[in-house]
C-alpha cells in the first residue's frame, strides 16, 4: 500500500481517486450483446453460455425439481447460517415499512402518500469465482417485503450447467421461484428487453463486473430503472492509536480479496499504528487463498497519516466510502460526524463482514464516491411512493386564487381555467 504522511489538502483529490478503468472496449462488446439478446432472445443467451463458458444448456429456467433438491445438497450448518442471516435482514428491513400519514395542508385539502411495490423487478446475482448467495438475501428480502408481484433472478450456472444450491436455497426463503441460468451483460439485457423465458422487468438490481455495470447503464437509457451506479468494492478505516492493528489488517483484506480492482484506505493519526498494520497485512496476506487478488488491490490502495482525527474525519467524508469503519476511542461520537458513507461500522467488534452477511443491514451499497448522493438498497428501492390528494369544494375555493395567479404568471391559462370551471356554479 502507498503510504502518504501529512498530505496537503490540495493532495486530497488524488487520495480520494478510485482506480480508473477504461471501458471503451467493454462498451462495444456490451452493445453487441444487448443487440443479440434483443433480436434473438433465449437463443442468444444459450449461445453465449456455450461460446463463452463452454456450457450447453437444455433450458434456461431452473426447474422446480432443481430448487427443491437444493436443500438436500447443503450442510445443516450452512442452511442454519443462511436462515439466521435471512431473519436478521428481514427484521431490519421490516422496520422500514411504515404507514404514511394523511396531512391536511389547509381546510378541505388532504394529501398523502402510498407505497406500492414495483410490479416487475429483476435481481442479478453474480456467480464467477464465488456464488454470492448473500446477495440473494440482500435483494430478495426487501423485494419480498415491498410486495413486488413478479421477481426474476438471473445468475450464471456453474460448469455443469447447474446453479449453486446455496443460491437456490436463499431464493426459496425469499419466495423466488423464477430463476434463470444467465450471467453477465446478457442477463441484464434479457431482463431489460424480455425473452421467451425471461420476463421483462421495470427495474434491475444487483452487483456485477464491468460488463454488467455497463449493461445496466445502457438499458437505463431504454427506460429500465437500475438500483444505482456500481463500481469495485471499497472500505475506509479511520483508526487511532488504541486500535488493534490485526483487526484493521483483517478489515482491509476482507475488501481487497473481492477483486484486483477493489480499493482500501486507512486514515490514522498514529504512525506506530500505521507500521503495525503494515506488518499485520504482510502476515495475514500469506494465509489467504485469494492472496494474489488481494495483493493487487493493495498495490492501488493507500495508508494516510494525518495530524488528528478531525482531519481524518474530513478526509473520510471527502472519500465517501462504500464501507466506513470507525476504530477509535470516540467511535460513537465520530459516527455522528459521518456525512458520506454507504454503511458505517462502529467500534472494534463491528467488522465490515458482518454487514456483508448477517447483521441485518443491506450490503448493496453505493461505491466510487456515489455515497455522496446515493443510499444503499432498502425496501424503498423496491417501491414507488405515489402521492394522492383529495379536495372538497371548500378546499378548492380556499386555494383557487393561489393556483390561478401562479398558473397565469407561468403563461398556462388552461391550468387556471381547470380551477375556475369548477367554481362557476
Amino acid at each position: 500500500m502507498e503510504i502518504i504522511r501529512y498530505p496537503q489538502r490540495s493532495d486530497w483529490s488524488r487520495i480520494t481517486e478510485r482506480p480508473y478503468a477504461d471501458d471503451r472496449a467493454v462498451q462495444e462488446i456490451v452493445r453487441n450483446i444487448l443487440y443479440d439478446v434483443r433480436e434473438q432472445g433465449d437463443a442468444a443467451l444459450m449461445d453465449m453460455a456455450l461460446r463463452l463458458d463452454g456450457i450447453a444448456l437444455n433450458a434456461l429456467r431452473v426447474s422446480a425439481v432443481e430448487i427443491q433438491s437444493a436443500e438436500s445438497r447443503l450442510s445443516e450448518e450452512l442452511k442454519a447460517a443462511i436462515r439466521q442471516a435471512y431473519a436478521n435482514i428481514q427484521t431490519f428491513h421490516r422496520a422500514q415499512l411504515r404507514m404514511e400519514d394523511v396531512v391536511e395542508t389547509a381546510p378541505g385539502i388532504r394529501c398523502w402518500r402510498r407505497n406500492v411495490g414495483i410490479e416487475r423487478v429483476g435481481l442479478y446475482i453474480p456467480g464467477g469465482s464465488a456464488p454470492l448467495f448473500s446477495t440473494v438475501l440482500m435483494l430478495g428480502v426487501p423485494a419480498q417485503l415491498a410486495g413486488c408481484a413478479h421477481v426474476v433472478l438471473c445468475t450464471p450456472p456453474g460448469k455443469e450447467g447447474a446453479v449453486h444450491p446455496a443460491i437456490l436455497y436463499a431464493a426459496s426463503l425469499c419466495g423466488i421461484t423464477n430463476i434463470v441460468k444467465a450471467g453477465g451483460a446478457g442477463a441484464v439485457a434479457a431482463m431489460a428487453f424480455g425473452t421467451q423465458t425471461v420476463s421483462k422487468v421495470d427495474k434491475i438490481f444487483g452487483p456485477g463486473n464491468q460488463y454488467v455495470t455497463v449493461a445496466k447503464q445502457w438499458v437505463q437509457q431504454e427506460g429500465v430503472a437500475i438500483d444505482m451506479p456500481a463500481g469495485p468494492s471499497e472500505v475506509c478505516v479511520l483508526a487511532d492509536a488504541r486500535a488493534d492493528a490485526a483487526f484493521i489488517a483483517a478489515d482491509l483484506l476482507s475488501q481487497a480479496e473481492h477483486g484486483a480492482d477493489s480499493q482500501v484506505l486507512l486514515l490514522t493519526d498514529d504512525d506506530v499504528l500505521l507500521r503495525n498494520v503494515q506488518d499485520a497485512l504482510a502476515t495475514q496476506l500469506t494465509l489467504l487463498p485469494r492472496a494474489g487478488v488481494a495483493q493487487k488491490a493493495l498495490e492501488k490502495s493507500r495508508m494516510v497519516l494525518l495530524h488528528d482525527l478531525d482531519e481524518a474525519m474530513e478526509l473520510a467524508n471527502a472519500y465517501a466510502a462504500e464501507h466506513l469503519i470507525l476504530q477509535c476511542a470516540d467511535a460513537e461520537d465520530r459516527a455522528g460526524q459521518v456525512r458520506n458513507a454507504g454503511s458505517v461500522f462502529i467500534g472494534a467488534y463491528s467488522p465490515e463482514s458482518v454487514g456483508d452477511y448477517a447483521s441485518g443491514t443491506n450490503h448493496t451499497l453505493p461505491t466510487n464516491g456515489y455515497a455522496r448522493a446515493y443510499s444503499g438498497v432498502s425496501v424503498d428501492s423496491f417501491v414507488k411512493k405515489i402521492t394522492f390528494q383529495r379536495l372538497t369544494r371548500e378546499g378548492l375555493e380556499g386555494i383557487a386564487n393561489t393556483v390561478t395567479l401562479m398558473a397565469e404568471a407561468e403563461g398556462l391559462q388552461a391550468h387556471a381555467e381547470a380551477v375556475r370551471v369548477r367554481l362557476r356554479n
